[in-house]
């Protein structure tokens, strides 16, 4: 483990005792999350002779698995497939194989849209598919420390601040610093940010076009800005369209393409009654 990002050594994620137990008893396994979050590389860490690895972001590979689906998967005893997302019919062509052949851990996917939203592949797969959300570094994750905050805080234990207790204007940078590994290796504020809007001009010239039609890709940039201009309050699909020249229904299908990419995240209202919850306002 490691306690710096600097290195190019692996450093140890939380959730990989979960993609473990999930082999053992699941036929197909999917690590979800954005992109440069550190999919591949935990994913890589399964692979063996008897697991090999590919991935849809390689030109021949993508070319192959969407010329013919079927053959793609077609002799896959157990495989990992990197972004998955890139050629959703072969989620069809894997159930077809895991049907015939029902053994755990036959294929561990990654994909950085959330295919669960999409119905075609949720149903395809139900029953058959652990997903296993996967989010940048989190700060136990770079520090290699147990990051138990939240379980002793709902356990009713005493919290415990430490002697290396981040506050402050150190809180303050180590929140906006984030945790994508590659802005990580930016030393300076101005790199991190430049990075960061390349990463997001990328998502959305790209990834969407993957995982839907739209007409209006020019208007997903904008939309995303004032998103961010309102993060943190009610979701009105409504305004946001008119700010945009959208009808409400096309605001709300736009800002749920952006929450299937995981460039944002819509938190479902707070209340003690679990009713509340579903029916509030987002």
């Amino acid at each position: 483990m490691l306690n710096s990002t600097s290195s190019r050594g692996i450093i140890d994620r939380k959730i990989r005792p979960l993609v473990e137990a999930a082999l053992a008893d699941t036929r197909v396994v999917l690590i979800a999350g954005p992109r440069q979050a550190g999919k591949t590389t935990l994913a890589r860490q399964f692979a063996a002779d008897d697991r090999p690895y590919v991935t849809l972001d390689d030109a021949g590979a993508l070319s192959a698995a969407r010329a013919d689906p079927v053959g793609f998967i077609r002799g896959m005893r157990q495989s990992i497939v990197d972004e998955v997302q890139r050629v959703p019919e072969l989620m069809l062509a894997i159930k077809e194989s895991v049907d015939r052949d029902d053994a755990p851990g036959r294929f561990l996917l990654t994909g950085s849209a959330n295919l669960t939203t999409i119905p075609a592949i949720a149903d395809s797969l139900a029953g058959r598919m652990a997903t296993i959300p996967l989010l940048p570094f989190t700060q136990s994750e770079i520090y290699a420390t147990s990051g138990r905050f939240l379980d002793r805080i709902f356990a009713g234990e005493q919290p415990e601040a430490g002697t290396d207790a981040v506050i402050g204007g150190r809180l303050i940078e180590l929140v906006l610093r984030g945790g994508y590994p590659e802005a990580l290796r930016r030393k300076t504020v101005v790199r991190r940010t430049a990075w960061l809007e390349d990463y997001v001009a990328q998502i959305l010239d790209r990834d969407v076009r993957d995982i839907a039609n739209i007409d209006q890709l020019d208007r997903l940039p904008r939309l995303l800005n004032v998103l961010a201009e309102h993060s943190g309050q009610l979701v009105n699909h409504s305004s946001l369209g008119a700010a945009l020249g959208l009808s409400s229904p096309t605001a709300q299908k736009y800002v749920a393409i952006l929450e299937r990419l995981f460039l944002i995240r819509t938190l479902a209202p707070w209340s003690t009654n679990r009713l509340s919850r579903l029916v509030k306002t987002p």
